[in-house]
This record gives C-alpha cells, sequence and structure tokens, in this order.
C-alpha cells in the first residue's frame, strides 16, 4: 500500500512532463491529463478505504527518514480531501476539454495548459501528503507557478491585471511562510510536523506565539480570512470558467487544510481558538455583505466562497473533535458546491454572454437545463435542507452549543444569519438570470464591448453554443454533490473519526516517528 503514495504527486508531475512533449498533438495530451487524474482518483479511493480500516500511513520517500528525508502522510482527513480534490480536478478538466473543442485555444491554449492544470494538480496533492513544513512550502510555490499561468491564460488586459495582484498577494504568503520556517528551523532544528509537535512546546511561550502566529497569517491569506481576503473577488472571476471554477473549489482550501494542521498538531490547545473564532464571524459576515451588494455573478461567487470559509474557521476555533469533524465535511461540502456553481456560471456566461446580473434574464426558457444544474448546488450552499450545506452548519451549530462559550453563541447567530443573507443573494441571483423575462432586461439585445462596474471590468460577450461535453461536467459535479447528502451518514462518520484522529497530536507523532500506525 505504501507504494502508492508517492504516485499520488509522481504520476501529474510525469503526466505534465510527457504532456508538454506532446505540444502539437492535442488529443494525446487530453488522454494524459484525463488518465492521470483517472488515476490518481482510484489511487485515493483505494487509500481512504485502507487508511479508515487499518490507520494513517506514513511513507519516507528513497528511505530517508525524518528530519533528513521527505515524509508523505495520508491520514483519514488528507485521504478524503485527496479523493474529492482529484474528483474536482477531474470533472473540471473534462469541462475545459469540451470549452477547448467549441473555442479552439482562445481560452485555453492547449500547449501549455494542460501541462499546467497537471502541475496545478501536483501542489494540490503534494500540499495534503505533505508531511514536513518545506515540503509544503515547495507545494504552496508549485500552486503559485501553476495558478499564475492558468489566470493569466487567454492574455487579456483584465487577466494580467487579476494576475498582478494575485501573484504580488500570493508571494507575500511565501515571505511570510519561508520567514517561519526559518525560524522555526533555527529555533527547534527541524520542520518536520511531527517533531516539531514535540519540540515547538519547549520553547518561550512569547517565541511559539510568535512563530504561531506567521504561520496563521501566511496560511490565512492562501485560505482568503478577513482581513486577508480583499485580493480573491477581483482575481478569481478574471479567469476563464475551468480555471475560476477549480480555483475556487480547491486553492483556498489547501490554506484551510493548513491551517487544521497547524492547530491540531504543531500548536496543539485553545491559546488562539478565541482569535481565530472572532477572524471566522468577521469573514463570514463581511464576505455575505460584499456578496449581497454584487450585480455580477463570479464576483458574487467569490465573496460568498469568502464568506464560508468562516463555517471551516468556526470548526477550528472551536478546537474540539466534533468541530473539526463538522469543518472536515464543510470543506468536502464547499470544495463540491462551490466548484459546480462556478462551472453552472461558466454555462450561463457562454448561454448569455456574460455574468452581469443586470444584463442576464429569461434563461429559464432558453436552457431550463442550465437553470436546473445552477439552482441545485445554490440550494446546498443556501443551507436549505436536506442538502449538504444544511448538514454541515448543522453539525457546527451543533459543536458550537457542546462548547457553550458566548462567543460559539455568537458564532451560531452569525452563522445562522450569514446562511440566510447566502440564500437570499443566490435567489436573487438566480431569479434575474433565469425567471425574469428577457424583455425586462435593458438593453439585452445591444451587447456593449465591456461593461463596468463598481470600477471592475467585466466582459460582455454574444452567445455561444454550449458543448454536451460541459453539460455533463457539469452535471457530474450537481451529481456529486447530492451524492453528499444521499450518502451523507457514511460521510460523516468518517468525517467524525477524521476528526477525532486530528483532535491532538499523539497519533501523528506516533506514526511519523516510531512507524507505528493507529
Amino acid at each position: 500500500m505504501n507504494i502508492l503514495v508517492p504516485l499520488v504527486v509522481l504520476l501529474p508531475l510525469l503526466g505534465a512532463a510527457v504532456a508538454l512533449t506532446q505540444a502539437k498533438h492535442p488529443r494525446v495530451q487530453t488522454l494524459i491529463a484525463v488518465g492521470v487524474l483517472v488515476a490518481v482518483l482510484a489511487i485515493g479511493v483505494i487509500l481512504l478505504f485502507a487508511v479508515d480500516a487499518d490507520g494513517a500511513i506514513a511513507v519516507a520517500i528513497g528511505g530517508w527518514d525524518a528530519p533528513i528525508g521527505i515524509v508523505l502522510v495520508v491520514d483519514r482527513l488528507a485521504a478524503l480531501l485527496l479523493v474529492v480534490s482529484a474528483a474536482v480536478l477531474l470533472s473540471v478538466l473534462v469541462f475545459s476539454v469540451g470549452q477547448g473543442l467549441a473555442d479552439g485555444d482562445r481560452e485555453t491554449p492547449v500547449s501549455i495548459y494542460y501541462p499546467t492544470y497537471l502541475i496545478l494538480a501536483t501542489g494540490v496533492f503534494n500540499a495534503f501528503l505533505a508531511g514536513d513544513l518545506f515540503n509544503l512550502y515547495v507545494s504552496f510555490e508549485i500552486l503559485l507557478v501553476a495558478s499564475y499561468v492558468l489566470i493569466t491564460v487567454g492574455g487579456t488586459e483584465l487577466r494580467i491585471r487579476a494576475g498582478i495582484t494575485y501573484i504580488v498577494v500570493s508571494l507575500v504568503s511565501s515571505i511570510i511562510f519561508l520567514a517561519a520556517i526559518a525560524m522555526i528551523y533555527a529555533a527547534v532544528g527541524t520542520v518536520n510536523i511531527a517533531q516539531l509537535a514535540i519540540r515547538l512546546g519547549e520553547l518561550p511561550h512569547d517565541i511559539q506565539l510568535v512563530l504561531h502566529v506567521m504561520l496563521l497569517v501566511a496560511f490565512g491569506i492562501k485560505a482568503a480570512v478577513f482581513p486577508l481576503s480583499f485580493w480573491l473577488p477581483d482575481s478569481y472571476p478574471t479567469a476563464p470558467a475551468p480555471v475560476t471554477a477549480v480555483f475556487a473549489g480547491l486553492l483556498t482550501k489547501v490554506g484551510v487544510y493548513a491551517i487544521m494542521r497547524t492547530e491540531m498538531i504543531m500548536f496543539p490547545g485553545d491559546e488562539l481558538g478565541i482569535p481565530i473564532m472572532i477572524v471566522a464571524a468577521l469573514t463570514m459576515i463581511v464576505g455575505i455583505l460584499g456578496a449581497v451588494a454584487q450585480a455580477d455573478v463570479k464576483r458574487l461567487l467569490s465573496f460568498t466562497l469568502v464568506s464560508h470559509i468562516g463555517y471551516m474557521l468556526f470548526g477550528i476555533g472551536l478546537g474540539t473533535a466534533a468541530g473539526l469533524s463538522a469543518a472536515t465535511y464543510y470543506v468536502i461540502h464547499h470544495i463540491t458546491v462551490q466548484t459546480t456553481l462556478f462551472l453552472g456560471v461558466g454555462l450561463v456566461e457562454r448561454q448569455g454572454g456574460t455574468t452581469s446580473i443586470n444584463r442576464l434574464g429569461g434563461m429559464l426558457k432558453a436552457s431550463p437545463l442550465i437553470g436546473v444544474l445552477v439552482f441545485i448546488p445554490m440550494l446546498s450552499l443556501g443551507g436549505i435542507p436536506p442538502f449538504s450545506g444544511f448538514l454541515g452548519k448543522l453539525a457546527l451549530f451543533e459543536a458550537g452549543a457542546q462548547d457553550g462559550s458566548i462567543l460559539a453563541w455568537v458564532l451560531i447567530a452569525s452563522g445562522a444569519l450569514v446562511s440566510l443573507l447566502t440564500l437570499y443573494a443566490l435567489t436573487r441571483a438566480w431569479n434575474m438570470t433565469f425567471w425574469r423575462d428577457a424583455d425586462e432586461v435593458a438593453d439585452y439585445d445591444n451587447p456593449l464591448p465591456v461593461l463596468s462596474h463598481v470600477g471592475v471590468m467585466t466582459e460582455v460577450r454574444s452567445a455561444r453554443s454550449i458543448p454536451r461535453i460541459m453539460v455533463g461536467a457539469t452535471a457530474a459535479m450537481v451529481a456529486l454533490s447530492v451524492a453528499l447528502t444521499v450518502f451523507a451518514g457514511p460521510l460523516y462518520d468518517v468525517s467524525s473519526r477524521a476528526g477525532d484522529n486530528i483532535d491532538g497530536p499523539e497519533y501523528y507523532i506516533t506514526l511519523v516517528v516510531t512507524g507505528e500506525s493507529e
């Protein structure tokens, strides 16, 4: 079983290299990319069943043990995120294949798109398995390089401008993270996460606090928590639909995952639990207020993305097994649903020529299927029973009630209010886009080349045909989001075991340092 772990990282990396040599053969590149992600998804499922049944797996690459060697660790949390991220990356890739067949290389130049996409996948998978901080840093840098290429693909002015903002903010985060790694190594002589769980506690309290805060700031920028989320709403919406979908679904969750590891393994306890919960409340509220004010669907979803990061921080800030279990389930839910919504909006943009709510209307008559594909994940994100969004929020609220503190009850109230506002913002956007008659839209038949909204430039195009493969990929993601509800019981059981598993560093230390599983 151990041999499968490094393949998760090695396959997409080798696939990217091979795909790059096939620049003149786009079909070969497509087959390579799809084949690699199918293989990783299969490996992820095998590893998930294995670690859930027999305990976590730690693999020292090249036989070099920590702290010298690189250690890859697969526990229930990592395996769950590996499976869902591979499924999302595969679905988005299929969506982009359909877009490429319809539009040629204008949106996604195949010669660089597929290799870069596989490199991005390498960074995501490696981040979930990284057993030391420097390997995690390398994962972030892989993500940074690949995402900068993808966010600027097509070379339009809007994308280059957004890409510059994204790269500057990401570099600041990387610098802070690298400085924290250097200080940690100077203080304790290792960057292995399991060994840090032992040695960091021996440092003076003020030094621990500085290192702890530096890591949280670096990961908070990646996760787009308030007030470090200012860059996201202007960066994501300008990219092509498949790129925006995978960014929104996965990249911020890598930051959330790093925060979970930081709080539960390296700095266990509740010392910064209260500040994290306060930031969670602010992230939820400020994000959703921004969403309510938007008249562009992509920007609206970008603000809801920020807002719902707050729910995950809520569970992490509680610092209990129940909170972590709920946060784990909510991360899985949000990866799936947020990606699905952005793919659905990509279909809306092709059908209507824009994502501006003020310029859309009558789309339910034009394409009822798209209306359904967008409506279902909107209900889930808004927390309507019995969808996964409702189940995830209910689990978080129950964990907060078990905590019983005043701050936990404030977060429960904030979460309920944010859920209602999310539902309001999404249903308003859906009604204006799909239910409203096209005749009510001013200048609907006379689209402008570019629409300026609140200082943000939004492209407006003529309607384009929608290939069936794009609709099929979106429908598959909708089906996956519904499956999170249908199979919520078994999935939440695994999430609960993952929450119990990461509630304290003992199991992680035992696994990596002594090689013994649960």
